[in-house]
């Protein structure tokens, strides 16, 4: 079985803007990385970048389930002796929430070249704004 290669041109890149105004972190983390990859299109291939877009507004509306606001922590590591810093999601959320979305769609992708690649059609702002209505993003949504 041959491997299917798409052409270029085939591949149209869109524009989706999500809110994240009370959608679970997890399930939107999901929808974002399925959108960067491709996957919700018939011309996925695994080892090619065929995927959308993403802009998610509304970054510190985005909720967690449980206890996670105080239990769940991130580990930063500065390189340096003792520069480990354990922080929040409420902390997190309080100074820079688009990390917390940011992070869990970079989880969700691969760790490679075509991640990191992936990883830049990601556009996270906290507010209800962002400076890419020249695109003319079309609205998606993530089903809770």
């Amino acid at each position: 079985m041959k491997t299917y290669l798409p052409k270029d041109h085939l591949n149209q890149r869109k524009w989706h803007v999500i809110d994240a105004d009370g959608v679970v972190l997890g399930r939107l983390a999901v929808k974002v990385a399925d959108a960067l990859r491709g996957k919700n299109k018939p011309i996925f291939t695994p080892h090619w970048d065929a995927g959308d877009f993403v802009v998610v507004i509304n970054a510190e509306k985005v909720v967690v389930t449980g206890n996670k606001e105080n239990a769940k922590t991130y580990m930063t590591y500065s390189g340096w002796k003792g520069g480990e810093k354990y922080r929040t999601v409420a902390q997190i959320r309080e100074k820079q929430p688009a990390r917390l979305i940011e992070h869990a769609v970079k989880g969700m992708i691969p760790k490679n070249r075509l991640g990191r690649k992936l990883i830049t059609k990601l556009k996270v702002y906290s507010g209800p704004n962002h400076p890419h209505k020249a695109q003319s993003p079309a609205p998606a949504t993530v089903n809770n």
